[in-house]
């Protein structure tokens, strides 16, 4: 089984103007001490989303888990650790016969139902969310609170990671109530590094 760090940072191209602010914020995050980070781009093609791939792993280096988010793909043509699927894109099953057995995977689930289902696939680690509303998608899936990540959580000894509307005022209660991680986006942006050290006073 793997093991996560507290503090799963997703790296949204959406919330910058332009790929350097892109790369030095992840250069920051990374001073900070982060350790897993997930590259996230809805918008770009795969000829973009390879480029900004292969200049993250060229800039933070190996010492980081770096997994893509919905390609399989683009995660080992960009040299990456991994893939996340959300329930749209490809099955579980499908992206692990294009990664193979080493990479990590892992699935975004919504409800009760979908982590058991999660549960019985290869995948490495399960995500659960919305926890709390979220600015970050223009149609969420209803909140799951943290009743939801206590539901999940005693559906699966999977690792656990909680995502949607955590910032550091709610992130320790998120973890309190059973999760592995927290997945954070927005709340990173502004000054990256002091953020990022911020997190880790309050998780660890």
């Amino acid at each position: 089984m793997i093991h996560l760090p507290c503090l799963y940072v997703i790296l949204d191209t959406s919330c910058f103007r332009d790929s350097q602010t892109l790369f030095s914020t992840a250069e920051e995050l990374f001073a900070g001490g982060i350790t897993l980070l997930q590259y996230r781009n809805k918008s770009g093609d795969a000829r973009q989303m390879l480029e900004q791939g292969r200049e993250l792993r060229r800039r933070l280096g190996v010492s980081i888990k770096l997994i893509m988010d919905d390609r399989a793909d683009l995660c080992l043509a960009a040299g990456f650790d991994g893939v996340h699927v959300g329930q749209e894109d490809l099955l579980p099953a499908g992206a692990r016969k294009v990664i193979g057995e080493k990479l990590w995977l892992g699935v975004s689930t919504h409800n009760p139902e979908q982590v058991a289902e999660a549960d019985k696939t290869s995948v490495d680690y399960i995500a659960i969310g919305p926890v709390f509303s979220t600015p970050s998608k223009a149609n969420p899936d209803p909140v799951v609170g943290l009743e939801g990540v206590r539901k999940a959580r005693a559906l699966t000894r999977k690792p656990l990671v909680a995502i949607g509307g955590i910032n550091r005022a709610n992130c320790r209660s998120v973890i309190d109530a059973g999760a592995d991680s927290v997945a954070v986006i927005s709340d990173l942006i502004r000054e990256p590094r002091k953020s990022v050290e911020e997190f880790f006073r309050i998780l660890r």
